[in-house]
């Protein structure tokens, strides 16, 4: 069976409704304009309220708060359908998810009645801000301030690649409260785009993700009042790294959206074009090179299911999920360069879309933690595993 199916088949119906409702989505809106959206470099609010309005960015927000109540295979299966089409939306549209998820589940009531609604509407556009000008992976080395006051919070500082700013209304910013404290100090606030002392910075021209709405802010005797802060010190940073593990595993599904499309669009290809008297397919190169490309799909699907199972049983998918991003980080890009290769000058034509695609597996090597970063993950846990194992024989 293939793992794409075995996968959906053992999820409930409501998420199998829930795929091809993504699937179609994906197909009807997002393919035909993708590629505007990134000539423009546009960030395709419509889009994201079109996709809100399908009930897409609600599929972890429990029911009692108006979502679906569903796993998280299911919301990894849907960037997996739509990441088919454009990596840079799909990763729009799960950041505007995990924005109302986190405040639906950790903020305060009037946070949860004020934000909640109109985020799963597409009203206001949401986003998490953790990444800085100076520094990425190092989270808790935040130089983002936030002092008390009266009532609440000042907060001072920058956020710098982060998705869907460019036009987001609303901010999850972390920021340290303890000076040299490090993971202990670090805080998160609902910042909002129309409150005193927030100002947002120009998007960022990446290419491949122009619909991501990638860009930056910054804050300058930002208040925040007490109401507004989602994770308080010593919550934060752990409520953070708990995600990780998601957002780990939803970036190769998404990898794996656009390999499936580029694998397709070369063996169409080499069906169709013939060359010295017989299909371009019935050439050994090309179709060795293919069967390679159709097996790192393979893997990496297997991958990132067996992470997002995991995840969903509630078991401990550090290592599964930082595996499955780190065989994406290294195989995508080859993958889909390789696919190219076997279309020749044709896959080059934006009507493909491959070019955006080789774009967006390079970026992704970045996200959410790079190659390296998963590399000290995994090396870290063979480390425990060797130090609580029986001395090996001789």
């Amino acid at each position: 069976m293939h793992p794409t199916q075995e996968f959906d088949d053992a999820l409930p119906p409501a998420a199998r409704s829930l795929i091809a409702r993504a699937a179609d989505f994906a197909g009807s809106v997002v393919a035909p304009q993708a590629r505007q959206w990134e000539d423009q470099r546009r960030f395709p609010r419509e889009a994201v309220q079109a996709a809100c309005a399908q009930g897409l960015a609600s599929v972890e927000v429990p029911a009692a708060h108006g979502g679906l109540g569903l796993p998280f295979g299911a919301k990894l299966r849907m960037v997996e359908e739509i990441g088919r089409h454009d990596f840079g939306f799909a990763f729009s549209l799960v950041n505007q998810h995990n924005a109302a998820s986190r405040i639906a589940d950790h903020g305060s009531a009037q946070a949860v009645a004020r934000f909640v609604p109109a985020l799963l509407a597409g009203e206001l556009i949401g986003c998490t801000g953790m990444t800085e000008p100076g520094g990425g992976s190092d989270f808790a080395a935040s130089a983002t301030m936030a002092r008390r006051a009266p009532g609440g919070w000042v907060l001072e500082g920058a956020k710098r690649w982060i998705v869907n700013a460019a036009q987001a209304d609303v901010f999850l910013t972390f920021a340290q409260t303890e000076p040299g404290s490090r993971d202990r100090g670090i805080a998160c606030f609902i910042v909002t785009a129309d409150q005193p002392g927030f100002r947002r910075e120009p998007p960022l021209a990446v290419a491949g993700i122009h619909a991501s709405g990638t860009g930056g802010y910054r804050l300058q005797d930002c208040f925040v009042p007490d109401a507004l802060m989602l994770y308080p010190p010593g919550q934060a940073f752990k409520a953070a790294m708990s995600s990780i593990n998601k957002a780990r595993a939803h970036i190769p599904a998404m990898c794996a959206g656009m390999i499936d499309t580029a694998l397709a669009r070369a063996l169409a290809r080499g069906a169709r074009r013939e060359a010295f008297g017989q299909p371009l397919l019935g050439h050994q190169g090309l179709r060795w090179s293919l069967a390679d490309v159709a097996t790192t799909l393979e893997a990496l699907r297997l991958l990132t299911y067996r992470a997002a199972s995991l995840i969903d049983r509630g078991l401990d998918a550090q290592q599964a999920a930082a595996m499955a991003k780190k065989f994406a980080g290294e195989q995508t890009l080859p993958a889909i360069a390789a696919c190219i290769q076997a279309m020749g000058a044709e896959g080059l034509l934006d009507e493909h879309g491959l070019g955006r695609h080789l774009a967006a597996a390079k970026v992704m090597g970045f996200t959410d933690g790079t190659t390296e970063i998963m590399n000290e993950r995994i090396g870290r846990l063979l480390q425990e595993r060797a130090r609580h194992a029986p001395d090996a024989p001789a």
